[in-house]
């Protein structure tokens, strides 16, 4: 299962027919020079699949590769050229990495390939491509229209006790597996943020240039807040239901921008947000932030059960208030595109008790949602038995289990 290196870009699918596919479903998965793995070929079922093996092994690797197969900088927010396979001193033995695979979608059999690219030209920097059934893509963002995916880490379990820019992250993925143009006008919106931030550091006050960013800002910001009012809305709903024994959650944006979209047109906030952007520009370079806009907003869990703020629960509590919005997401993208997203579960069966674990499990096969878990223990996953695939993962090779 561990044959010489391939170019993953180039690769087209030929992954065997099997079994009625999930909704979405990865049949094969190729890497190359990906972390710890020089080459790995992997073909599976549609069931859910369990990844067991030490720590170190390359489970994580895996997952993050196939974050690679929706837009955005994948599970561990990397730069690019960290990806590639090093030795163990920890030099880069490659300058490239690739991931290619097949996928069972509800329109029918894709092949998807990202990876670095080299340099084109003396100077220039590495980047990354795309390329879906074998043709390039303008940009990653065109990877949301036929693939979502969200992820849970063990790094996630802070996410309502670090800062409001780990909970807009989390809540950006949740947004673009719904509104798969959202990656793109954040992409847009942080890219003339940058930008913006950059001239107001130099002391540059032409005001052309301002102009022409802070309506990039006004128009990708709105959109995008827009999109995150329009998901927490109906994720909302969802988790308030609950999932199993897993506790109701309530959700909500908080920011300036998010309570305008509440109460104002989207061209007229299009327009306060060009106001507000136009005469902050002195107080912002003050103080070297840009002191509105949706960077500024926040994401608002309560744990309903115990009626407090996500924040103030136990760790335990605050896993699996986690555990129950993204699932209560799941079936919101299922009904909503037809199919659920792929999960990427990182150690999520370690600090869940033995009735959420199996609670858990019972939701991803009614769902009939692919879900890549991880684990050290494979008598976590025992539940799964017989309607999971079991692969044992060691120093970068997978084996069946």
């Amino acid at each position: 299962m561990t044959p010489p290196p391939i170019n993953a870009l180039a690769y087209s699918s030929d992954a065997a027919p099997g079994a009625a596919p999930a909704l979405l479903a990865v049949r094969q998965v190729r890497l190359t020079d990906f972390r710890n793995y020089r080459g790995l070929r992997l073909d599976c079922g549609p069931e859910p699949v369990v990844l067991v093996g030490a720590n170190g092994a390359g489970k994580t690797n895996l997952l993050e590769a196939l974050s690679f197969l929706v837009p955005g900088r994948g599970l561990r927010r990397a730069r690019l050229d960290e990806i590639t396979r090093r030795a163990r001193g920890e030099q880069p033995v490659a300058s490239t990495w690739a991931v290619a695979a097949t996928l069972d979608t509800a329109q029918g059999r894709l092949a998807i390939g990202t990876g670095l690219e080299p340099a084109r030209n003396e100077g220039g920097m590495p980047r990354r491509v795309v390329r879906i059934d074998g043709r390039p893509a303008a940009s990653q963002t065109a990877l949301g229209l036929h693939a979502a995916a969200v992820w849970l880490t063990p790094q996630l379990d802070r996410l309502f006790l670090d800062g409001p820019g780990e909970r807009r992250r989390f809540l950006d993925r949740l947004v673009t597996a719904l509104h798969p143009e959202h990656a793109g006008d954040v992409a847009a919106y942080e890219n003339a943020l940058r930008q913006r931030s950059r001239l107001l550091g130099e002391g540059n006050r032409d005001p052309h240039w301002f102009t022409a960013l802070e309506d990039t800002m006004a128009r990708h910001g709105v959109a995008l807040a827009a999109a995150r009012a329009d998901t927490v809305h109906r994720l909302d709903a969802a988790a308030r239901l609950g999932v199993g024994p897993f506790p109701r959650a309530s959700l909500a944006m908080a920011g300036e921008v998010d309570g305008w979209i509440a109460s104002m047109a989207a061209l007229d906030v299009e327009d306060r947000l060009r106001a507000e952007l136009a005469a902050g520009r002195l107080r912002d370079a003050e103080a070297g932030t840009t002191s509105c806009g949706p960077h500024r907003s926040d994401l608002s869990v309560r744990h309903l059960d115990l009626d407090l703020p996500a924040a103030e629960g136990s760790t335990g509590q605050q896993k699996a208030l986690l555990v129950s919005i993204t699932m209560a997401h799941a079936r919101l993208v299922a009904l909503s595109r037809g199919q659920p997203p792929l999960l990427l579960l990182d150690e999520i069966a370690a600090h869940l008790d033995a009735e959420r674990r199996a609670a858990l499990f019972e939701e991803i096969v009614a769902l009939r949602a692919q879900s890549w878990m991880t684990g050290t223990d494979a008598g976590l996953f025992e539940p799964l038995a017989g309607r999971a695939q079991l692969l044992r993962v060691a120093d970068g090779t997978i084996a069946a289990g």
